[in-house]
């Protein structure tokens, strides 16, 4: 059962008279987390010419989470990441996705997420709502996550992790720049593919 997982009964009854049972493990993860950077990753995937995925990162970001074991609805996420930090394995391809056709880093530093919304889907899987903010453009993103489960570190860190995965399609926010194939077709999609691979350490 994952942290803001539902205990249920087979008596209809019983659910209407009395409240969810919660474990004393989910219950002892609640509370304010930092995401630990150095242990986790925000990437994304684009379509490159029709035919091939390009995929690539961002190295410098922070984020918070405030978890509640016992009502999902209550937990919270925020997230800043300093778009400078793009990083696809190619130099060329990163100063042009820096550059005024893309995230014009000059203008808009920081791309944001702030949460508005927590569910649980069942099992170790929910689903966090809120807002994304691109070049000044803020639109409402869902993101499906998969809870991996909580440990101390050898440092003494009580950790949580989650893995997470949504889509986008970038023109909602501005990013509209493109160029066409001769075979027809254009040469970076639409829809972008985001990953979240998050490690976060409780404060004390």
């Amino acid at each position: 059962m994952g942290i803001f997982g539902r205990k249920t009964t087979d008596t209809p009854a019983a659910a209407t008279t009395a409240p969810a049972a919660v474990s004393p493990e989910l219950a002892a993860l609640t509370g304010e987390y930092t995401i630990d950077p150095s242990h986790s990753e925000i990437g994304f995937v684009a379509r490159h010419a029709m035919v091939t995925n390009v995929k690539g990162y961002f190295k410098d970001f922070d984020g918070t989470l405030h978890l509640d074991g016992t009502d999902p609805s209550k937990s919270t996420a925020t997230i800043d990441v300093t778009m400078e930090s793009i990083e696809t394995g190619s130099a060329d391809r990163d100063g042009h996705l820096k550059s005024s056709d893309f995230f014009k880093t000059d203008e808009y530093p920081t791309m944001t997420f702030r949460s508005t919304k927590a569910e649980a889907l069942g099992g170790d899987d929910y689903r966090i709502t809120g807002d994304l903010s691109i070049l000044g453009v803020t639109k409402p993103l869902s993101i499906d996550l998969e809870f991996n489960g909580s440990a101390k570190d050898p440092f003494g860190n009580e950790r949580v992790g989650f893995e997470g995965k949504t889509e986008i399609l970038r023109s909602e926010w501005g990013l509209t720049w493109n160029a066409a194939l001769e075979t027809g077709g254009v040469l970076v999609s639409d829809k972008i593919k985001l990953t979240f691979d998050i490690s976060a350490i409780k404060s004390a």
